[in-house]
C-alpha cells in the first residue's frame, strides 16, 4: 500500500508489519472528537507539530468554526495556518484524538488507500484507540523517523444494490433495471436489523452465490476481526485477533436455538436480502452510519477490502490487542479463590 511518501514494507510475521518512508512526510490530518473535551490537547498537539517539523496540518472544516479554539490568544497564530480543503489521496499520516468511534470516523474519510492512523485515546472505551496522549511527543516522532510496528485492521466493502421500478427501454417493452449500487467501506461491521418494525427480521443470506441460511431474529451482524470485539461479542461472538483473515457472522437475538456465530474465510463475498415472506423492510448500517431501510429485492453484498486501515502500534499488534482485552474488557478477570 502506498500514498505519496511512503510505503508500507509487509513481512511474513504479522508482528513485523513496518511503515518506511520514502520521504519524510509533509501532511498530516487531525481528527478529534466535536466537543471541547480535546481542544487543550489539539492546541498542543498542533502547536508542537508547527514549531518542530515543516508538516502541513489539515482538519475538517467544521473544526474551523470551534469558537473556543477560534478565541484562543495564545494559538490564533497556529490556528490561522490550519487548512481544511484536504483530498484523500494527499494526506500522508492521520492523527486522532478521541474515542474508538472517532478512528471508525477517521477511516470513513478513506474510501480507499489509507495512510497510517496513530490515535489517541480520551474517549469512553479506547479499545482500538491504544496510545496515551502523555506521550504524543514520543508516539509521532517514533512514527515520523519510519520506526512504527503497524497492525493491519481489514474493513468490508459494502455494496447497496436498489431494486429500481419498472421503466420503458427503447423498444417501448418493460424492463426492470437495478439503480447504480452505493459502495461503503466500514472498519468493524455492517448491521441488518429489524429497525423501527415490531416484526422479526427476515434476511436470506448468501454466500459465494449459495443461500446458506435465512435469519429470523432480531437481525445480523457481518463484521472484521476488529469489530469482533465490538457489537458482535456483545451478540455472542468469538473475538478474533485482527490479524487473521476472516469475515465473522453473527446472528441478534435469533429465533432459533441453534444458530450459533460462524466465521468464515477473508476472502469470500456475503450477500444478504430481505426475504420474499419478510413482512416489512430491514434497516441497514455501517460502522453505525447511515441507517436506511432496504426492501424486498434490495440486497447488499460483503467482501473483504483490499484497502485495510494501518494502526500504529504502542507495542506490537499481539501485546495491544492482548493489553486491550485486559484494560477495557476486563477478560477471564475473576478473584482468585483460596
Amino acid at each position: 500500500q502506498k500514498n505519496s511518501t511512503g510505503f508500507l514494507q509487509l513481512g511474513m510475521d504479522p508482528s513485523n508489519q513496518k511503515l518506511k518512508w520514502s520521504k519524510p512526510p509533509d501532511t498530516v490530518l487531525v481528527i478529534k472528537r466535536i466537543d471541547n473535551e480535546t481542544n487543550s490537547q489539539f492546541i498542543a498537539l498542533v502547536t508542537w507539530l508547527m514549531e518542530t517539523s515543516n508538516i502541513t496540518v489539515y482538519v475538517e472544516e467544521k473544526l474551523l468554526k470551534n469558537a473556543q479554539l477560534k478565541s484562543d490568544v495564545g494559538f490564533q497564530q497556529k490556528f490561522n495556518k490550519l487548512k481544511s480543503n484536504f483530498s484523500p489521496n494527499k494526506i500522508d499520516m492521520v492523527i486522532c484524538l478521541g474515542g474508538d468511534g472517532t478512528l471508525l470516523y477517521a477511516a470513513s474519510l478513506f474510501q480507499y488507500s489509507m495512510p497510517p492512523v496513530v490515535a489517541f485515546h480520551s474517549g469512553s472505551l479506547g479499545f482500538i484507540t491504544s496510545h496515551k496522549f502523555e506521550s504524543y511527543r514520543d508516539t509521532i516522532n517514533n512514527v515520523l523517523s519510519g520506526n512504527a510496528t503497524l497492525m493491519l485492521r481489514s474493513r468490508l466493502r459494502c455494496c447497496v444494490h436498489r431494486k429500481s421500478e419498472p421503466v420503458m427501454n427503447s423498444n417501448g417493452e418493460q424492463d426492470s433495471n437495478s439503480e447504480k449500487p452505493s459502495s461503503y467501506l466500514c472498519l468493524n461491521e455492517v448491521v441488518v436489523n429489524r429497525g423501527q418494525s415490531q416484526y422479526l427480521c427476515n434476511i436470506d443470506l448468501f454466500l459465494e452465490g449459495r443461500r446458506i441460511t435465512s435469519v429470523q431474529g432480531d437481525g445480523l451482524i457481518i463484521s472484521t476481526p476488529t469489530g469482533s470485539t465490538a457489537y458482535a461479542v456483545a451478540a455472542g461472538a468469538s473475538m478474533v485477533h485482527p490479524n487473521v483473515p476472516a469475515i465473522m457472522v453473527t446472528p441478534i437475538c435469533p429465533h432459533s436455538l441453534s444458530f450459533r456465530p460462524i466465521i468464515v474465510p477473508a476472502g469470500v463475498e456475503l450477500k444478504f436480502t430481505v426475504s420474499e415472506n419478510a413482512r416489512g423492510p430491514a434497516s441497514v448500517s455501517f460502522d453505525g452510519r447511515p441507517n436506511f431501510d432496504i426492501n424486498i429485492g434490495d440486497f447488499v453484498t460483503v467482501r473483504t477490502s483490499v484497502h485495510p486501515t494501518p494502526c500504529v502500534c504502542r507495542s506490537n499488534p499481539f501485546d495491544d490487542w492482548f493489553d486491550s482485552l485486559s484494560e477495557c474488557l476486563h477478560w477471564n478477570s475473576r478473584q482468585i479463590q483460596k
